[in-house]
């Protein structure tokens, strides 16, 4: 969960290092350091508690040499508190020549450190990490040799790591190993970057390369070199950063997630591009580790995701259903390998995941594989593990995102989720191919909706304002609105930090509706009333046996819903589409409602307490 930047070069290293550590700092922001050698071979390291900004006012006070190689780290506490002494990076050996980052957990780290306590070794923090900067250390003092200390340490550590060394008497190397957490390499022009992912150094270069499993990198600014932990050198496929440094940043608006909320147009779009037919029909080509016999032998399909990931997970769900009849299940990665569950070689694993770093997802896919099932990732982030380990892959195109609350992301993984499911459909012939091309024409239509949902959410803004005093609020809704009415409250304990709780409305006279009295905010999800099916009469009920108790009812409801006007206060109208198409829509609303409302309490949207944007570690 921790960002990490590694560089070495003619730059100015502490430029490189904060410029990096600025574009990852939502990676995790309990605090933030960097170490660099000198020119004259001295390392010299700086850290500090709290956001990035209190390093670099440390660093203003006690400047740093100039430097032409370097590390830095920002952190999301696990062992031990956010403090001065807990930040990285770590120094190692009692000359205290090494300096070391860590992104991860490392399990055994306590048999370990009584290994060195009974040694003689003094610690200077409660971090696992220090415990192999010490290990390192001393192995280097044995033997001399740099690589070969930092892959004796590396090969005893049981977890999930991305290390990052330098030492001073290596002035022109820095180390780096992966096991179960990112790491990038980027390539420059007599210079060379590492970072947790490519936000570190896309400022400097687009290409990229993403280290494997168990590999070392040893990097120098003409050479990159890289190994398996057991010595063999290896190779890997370079990649082009398809953004910017641009689009990692807020380009003039009030923060990450208001420009992101904005972006979902774009996203949308992009996550179609040369995907959906101007006829409606969907190509893709991407997806060819599965073919046309695998699809038609599936016997049922499992989304494996987290947080608002497993919300996609379920939208798409009602449409992979209804298209291709395939039944599909959806599972919280981290649950699912723990109970046992019945996978076969007719079994499609859906690993749905924005960095395609999430620990728990990544584990899942792992044990799925092993069992036979083949795995699809739906993902935002090039050269990811999850993409790499997944026999398909179809990514997101989202661009960046920056904020903790996840949004375009989400409304691209549902999009890439309907995809899915009009392609497998496709090629199966369970139901017509007209009507699969009508739901095409209509996804198409989607972008432009999108944008007219942004341009009108002002009512959605001024209502989250109003509503700053709120303790609680709850969601209702039905079909694909009940996902949707879930990934709303979420959105509000994220951002707000108050109770909000997403039901199925069908189960408000089950319990839930117990919760209800005057004045409580409740935002329903209300579907549309043109399907012959439509829900819309019974949620029109819901409305009224909770307005009958007091409750302040905020809806969303799809232009043209002349009734729903008479049941609710406030109603925020999203343009007409397919029915299970509509999350794309009625999502946005909440997005801006939970964004005012924690704006309004004088809130960090960006960056809210205890959360980090990637979970590396389970």
């Amino acid at each position: 969960m921790c960002g990490i930047v590694g560089y070495v070069g003619p730059k100015s290293t502490l430029d490189v290092l904060i410029g990096g550590l600025r574009r990852l700092e939502y990676r995790g922001y309990d605090s933030a350091g960097v170490s660099v050698i000198s020119p004259t071979g001295h390392l010299e390291t700086r850290k500090k508690a709290g956001k990035l900004v209190n390093l670099v006012a440390e660093i203003e006070e006690h400047p740093l040499p100039a430097a032409h190689i370097g590390i830095g780290h920002t952190r999301w506490a696990t062992h031990g508190a956010p403090t001065d002494g807990n930040a990285h990076p770590h120094l190692g050996g009692q000359t205290q020549k090494l300096s070391l980052i860590h992104n991860g957990i490392i399990e055994n780290f306590a048999e370990l450190k009584a290994e060195l306590l009974a040694e003689g070794t003094s610690f200077a923090s409660e971090t696992d990490s220090e415990v192999a900067a010490h290990l390192i250390a001393r192995e280097f003092e044995k033997t001399g040799d740099l690589p070969s200390a930092f892959a004796s340490v590396v090969v005893r550590l049981h977890g999930a790591f991305t290390i990052l060394v330098i030492h001073e008497d290596q002035p022109d190397v820095v180390l780096a190993a992966r096991r179960n957490a990112p790491l990038v390499i980027g390539l420059g022009d007599g210079e060379n970057f590492l970072g947790s992912d490519v936000a570190a150094f896309v400022e400097h270069t687009k290409r990229a390369i993403s280290v494997g499993q168990d590999e070392i990198v040893i990097l120098r600014a003409d050479s990159v070199e890289v190994r398996t932990f057991d010595g063999k050198t290896v190779t890997h496929e370079e990649f082009t950063v398809d953004w910017d440094a641009s689009a990692a940043s807020k380009g003039g608006w009030s923060s990450f997630m208001a420009k992101e909320i904005a972006d979902q147009p774009q996203a949308v779009a992009d996550t179609l591009m040369g995907r959906l037919n101007s006829d409606g029909s969907v190509r893709l080509a991407e997806i060819d580790g599965l073919s046309h016999e695998d699809i038609k032998n599936l016997e049922r399909i499992i989304i494996v995701a987290c947080g608002t990931a497993s919300y996609a997970g379920d939208i798409a769900k009602y449409g992979i259903e209804k298209w291709s009849r395939i039944p599909v299940q959806v599972e919280l990665s981290h649950e699912f390998r723990y109970r046992d569950p019945i996978i076969n070689k007719n079994t499609l694993i859906v690993a749905i995941s924005q960095s395609g770093e999430t620990m728990d997802t990544l584990m899942a896919i792992r044990y799925a594989k092993e069992l036979g099932a083949k795995v699809l990732a739906i993902c935002n982030t090039q050269g990811a593990t999850l993409a790499r380990e997944s026999d398909a892959v179809i990514y997101t195109h989202a661009g960046p995102e920056v904020a903790v609350a996840s949004t375009k992301a989400l409304t691209a993984q549902i999009t890439a989720g309907f995809l899915l499911g009009l392609f497998l459909a496709s090629i199966r012939g369970a139901v017509p191919a007209a009507e699969l091309q009508r739901v095409g024409l209509d996804l198409l239509k989607m972008p432009g909706r999108v944008s007219h949902v942004i341009e009108g959410l002002k009512q959605a803004e001024r209502l989250g304002a109003e509503m700053a005093n709120a303790k609680s609020v709850l969601f209702l809704g039905r079909n694909v609105g009940f996902p949707v009415a879930m990934e709303g409250a979420l959105k509000l304990k994220e951002l707000a930090y108050i109770h909000a709780e997403g039901f199925a409305a069908g189960e408000l006279k089950h319990g839930p509706i117990a919760l209800i009295e005057e004045g409580q905010p409740v935002i329903v999800i209300v579907p549309s009333p043109r399907d012959e099916d439509s829900l819309h009469p019974k949620v029109i009920s819901n409305i009224q046996e909770i307005r009958a108790r007091g409750a302040k009812v905020i809806a969303i409801a799809e232009e043209g819903d002349n009734q729903v006007s008479s049941y609710a206060e406030n109603v925020i109208f999203v343009p007409e589409c397919e029915t299970l198409l509509a999350p794309i829509l009625t999502v946005i609303p909440l997005q801006a409602f939970a964004l005012a409302l924690s704006t309004a309490k004088g809130l960090d949207v960006d960056q809210p307490r205890n959360l980090a944007k990637s979970v590396t570690v389970e």
